[in-house]
């Protein structure tokens, strides 16, 4: 049984909902990724709505087309009237294994309220409560405000480095008893 299958749908915190991924969420996202502030730490700059579209097009089949990875995409939406999105998270998990791999992005007008933490951290409590053992994530050294999502989430910074980020990661047989 995939990680997926054994996941809540749709993974619910206290302000926030991640609802799965669709095509069509394209349209509002847009917007949502448009700052090319967001794009400082990881470089490129905003899609068009085009690139998008194509994007999630090829995220929402589930997996990468070798089938050796399994792709779940959320989009972040605040609770109430209209549930507006505000950002994404995603995991990237091997088939064979227990490790996921996690990002998140929150729209710059609505950073700094806590959503990505909020978000981040129910997307990895989901996936550890789903049987995934460690978690990790690839942050910038410069870009404090992940590291603030990596520690709301448990993750704790490594000494590796892949392409100028380092890895945070949390994993179940390094936790605290």
């Amino acid at each position: 049984m995939s990680v997926a299958e054994r996941l809540p749908w749709p993974i619910r915190g206290d302000r926030v909902v991640l609802t799965s991924l669709r095509e069509d969420d394209a349209d509002e996202m847009l917007a949502v990724l448009a700052s090319p502030d967001l794009y400082a730490f990881t470089g490129g700059g905003p899609p068009t709505l085009d690139m998008l579209r194509r994007r999630y097009a090829a995220m929402v089949v589930g997996h990468s087309p070798d089938g050796e990875q399994e792709w779940l995409n959320w989009v972040i939406r605040l609770k109430g009237a209209g549930q507006a999105a505000v950002g994404v998270v995603q995991a990237t998990l091997p088939r064979k294994g227990d490790r996921a791999e996690v990002a998140w992005i929150v729209g710059a007008d609505q950073q700094g309220h806590g959503y990505a933490s909020e978000a981040a951290a129910a997307m990895v409590h989901a996936l550890i409560e789903a049987g995934v053992r460690c978690v990790d994530a690839h942050i910038h050294p410069r870009h404090t405000a992940s590291e603030a999502v990596a520690r709301r989430c448990g993750m704790t910074p490594t000494e590796e480095f892949h392409e100028g980020e380092r890895r945070w990661e949390w994993c179940w047989e390094h936790r605290e008893t």
